[in-house]
């Protein structure tokens, strides 16, 4: 007998994935809410050697209470409009905990 079989399916973490403009080099760090569908967000450090994508995700990290290891940039790496991907959240979770409705 096959021990695999007994296992409950694996399910993959909720992901919840969003569109960004960030703007890099601001007065301070912050979400500015949602857009038509884009989130808009500021960050103090420039766009230079990354800097401004690791101040991102610490902001997003830091409101959305999870790990800076669950905040992936998965298309935009050197643009201000950004498609990221959060783990572990739902839509509507993440949403409330970035105060964007």
């Amino acid at each position: 007998m096959d021990r695999q079989e007994n296992r409950p399916p694996k399910t993959a973490p909720a992901e919840t994935r969003l569109t960004l403009n960030v703007q890099p080099g601001s007065r301070r760090s912050e979400v500015l809410g949602l857009v038509d569908g884009v989130l808009r967000v500021r960050v103090v450090a420039r766009a230079q050697e990354g800097k401004a994508n690791e101040a991102m995700i610490d902001l997003l990290a830091a409101l959305l209470a999870v790990p800076k290891r669950r905040i992936r940039i998965l298309r935009g790496l050197a643009a201000r409009n950004k498609v990221v991907a959060a783990q572990g959240l739902s839509q509507e979770e993440t949403l409330r905990r970035l105060g964007a409705r």
